[in-house]
């Protein structure tokens, strides 16, 4: 045992059996992490436990902890906000941490004023305004304020209000503003609009439709027409954002959370259900998450989201199980002031809306990878890293991927796309068909594929057509094996000396010529991410046209041998029913009718399917 440890298990002695927040420091006082704990002495003492029952991102920050320190608190829901506080104020690099959460924007609806209008915040205050968020983006806030300005014609301006204004501002004319400044609307009637607004925002839309009806027909009923007519506009423009949203069989108002972690980060999606309506999406990033088990990364996004969130809804559907659910359950039902129904559906509504969002996030995570490959600066250092770590003779400017696609050797094809400057050019993607290869033999498939293309090469050199454009890499998908097998034919067809690697799925591994062993790049290294979205482009085109392929054979397989269907009466029928289960259900009759065919034939085709 180091002098440090020692030093901290005495100061342990001192810590008391009492909920509260602990905190492990840095011989220079910077703190590495802050833990909650319902008893400080228990928790902190099992950091001293055998090494091996600690997780490896624990024994790295015990490694580094010189110093603890701790705050006593009245009940465990206390240790949770103060936990939170401390993880903003000073984001320890060993905690999970919402990226940059301090900044998340905030909608801040001013119903303690006469005359409330709505704008962004990033500070929540005990004002009496009504909050709504954190929102991912401030894009998000603006986009729903303006929805607001149109549906309920809130003011969007900062001047005193005292209705004898001259002239009203062009917000007014285009109808996204009551006029209040100029006296065109009684305090009254602005009330029942943000009354509205807010349960617009709570997601209660069949209340606000109800209320609007309502008051329509009171307009009509004093032949108040003008007014009647833009309820009527505002009703359908409330029914138009109604059908938008995808109604979801799991009722009431419910948050699911979900999240996709790769690496040291992890993206987490909260979908907001209000009476059975998906009202609203926000994505956070969480940093810190390498090595963390599941349970933990939820427990730590669920307490860092919810301690600024409003509103906090009835149920809270979870992708996995909180760490002390019972406490973070009370916490927040504290902070609601009514029940909360923390749960990791298993079955029904419940769990098809958390698989749901647990899908989305995996594809906004896909998204926010092409984005991020996508940014100038970060293409060139992916650029520049890939030369360095294959140690390519140049930087790989166009890079070809090549994939195979068969089951068992059936209908095989093959793909070539190309990235050039880090970006896909799909007007150079080429597709082949396998046509000297019987069975399943991926290595003779690449090979094949390989010598067609490298055939095409223009004599005089390079040039800037698909086929004569030489690539500075070639790029496999595949192990070993395939890399091998890629190599012998580029060297038969005249283009050993372009660089050529493999990656494999799963382990990620990179497969040089001239490597004992595989090359692994750091999971977020944009070199390995821009190989990886080269390699499931290959993926991606070698199966869409694998499938198009094997089902123009099957379709083909299931009419041949039909004694006078030959290939044009083939393509009559397929052009009038669309395939051959169509065909199957078609009456001799029908088939009959089809232009090229007799009684004869139409009955030989119903009897052969």
């Amino acid at each position: 045992m180091n002098t440090e440890s020692t030093r901290l298990e005495q100061q342990l002695e001192a810590f008391p059996a009492r909920p509260g927040v602990y905190l492990f420091k840095d011989v220079g006082g910077a703190i590495l992490y802050v833990g909650k704990a319902s008893s400080l002495r228990h928790r902190v003492a099992s950091y001293f436990s055998a090494a091996r029952d600690l997780p490896p991102k624990t024994l790295r920050m015990m490694e580094r902890a010189a110093d603890l320190d701790y705050y006593v608190t009245d009940s465990e829901q206390e240790a949770i906000l103060l936990e939170c506080i401390l993880i903003k104020k000073h984001r320890p690099h060993y905690n999970i941490r919402l990226k940059d959460d301090k900044t998340y924007p905030y909608l801040k609806l001013t119903v303690n004023e006469d005359w409330p209008r709505a704008h962004l915040t990033r500070r929540v205050a005990k004002d009496g305004a009504r909050y709504f968020g954190p929102f991912a983006s401030a894009g998000s806030v603006h986009t729903t304020i303006a929805l607001l300005e149109k549906l309920f014609r809130l003011r969007s301006c900062r001047k005193a209000i005292a209705g004898d204004e001259r002239r009203p501002c062009l917000e007014y004319h285009i109808n996204r503003c009551s006029g209040p400044c100029i006296g065109a609307v009684s305090l009254r009637d602005y009330r029942l609009a943000v009354d509205q607004a807010v349960l617009f925002l709570e997601g209660r839309l069949d209340v606000v439709l109800k209320g609007l009806r309502a008051g329509m027909v009171r307009a009509a009923e004093s032949q108040e027409y003008e007014k009647a007519a833009l309820i009527r506009d505002q009703i359908k423009a409330v029914e138009a954002v109604v059908e938008k949203q995808k109604i979801t069989s799991a009722d009431g108002d419910i948050d699911a959370m979900a999240f996709v972690q790769e690496g040291d980060q992890a993206l987490a999606l909260v979908y907001l259900v209000r009476q059975g309506r998906l009202v609203g999406r926000e994505s956070f990033t969480l940093t810190g998450t390498r090595d963390e088990e599941p349970s933990q990364i939820m427990t730590s996004f669920v307490q860092q989201f919810y301690s600024t969130a409003e509103p906090i809804p009835r149920r809270i559907l979870l992708q996995h199980p909180l760490w002390e659910m019972p406490i973070i359950q009370k916490w927040l039902e504290d902070k609601r002031g009514k029940r909360v129904e923390l749960r990791v559906p298993c079955r029904g509504a419940g769990k098809a809306l958390v698989d749901m969002v647990a899908d989305n996030a995996r594809e906004s995570l896909e998204q926010f990878k092409i984005r991020s490959v996508a940014d100038p600066d970060v293409l060139t250092a992916a650029l520049q890293e890939l030369r360095k770590a294959l140690s390519l003779p140049r930087l790989p400017r166009r890079i070809e991927c090549y994939d195979i696609s068969n089951i068992q050797g059936t209908s095989a094809v093959g793909s070539m796309v190309v990235f050039e400057g880090g970006l896909p050019r799909k007007s150079h993607y080429r597709l082949f068909q396998i046509k000297t290869v019987a069975g399943a033999d991926d290595y003779a498939m690449i090979q094949e594929v390989l010598r067609r293309r490298f055939k095409r090469i223009s004599k005089e050199g390079r040039g800037v057509d698909a086929w004569v454009a030489l690539p500075d890499m070639v790029l496999i998908d595949g192990g070993r094996g395939h890399l091998n097998a890629a190599l012998q034919a580029m060297e038969d067809s005249g283009a050993g000396s372009i660089p050529c690697a493999s990656i494999a799925k799963e382990e990620e591994a990179i497969f040089l010529p001239h490597s004992a062993g595989p090359l692994m790049l750091p999971r977020e290294s944009p070199a390995l991410r821009l190989l990886q979205r080269a390699r499931d482009e290959a993926h991606r085109f070698a199966v869409g046209y694998y499938r198009k392929v094997h089902r123009r054979r099957t379709f083909v397989s299931s009419l041949d041998g039909i004694p006078g269907l030959g290939a044009k009466r083939k393509r009559a029928l397929i052009k009038r029913f669309g395939s051959v289960a169509g065909i199957r259900r078609a009456t001799v009759e029908e088939l009959k009718s089809v232009e090229g065919m007799n009684g004869a034939v139409a009955k030989r085709v119903k009897e052969s399917l």
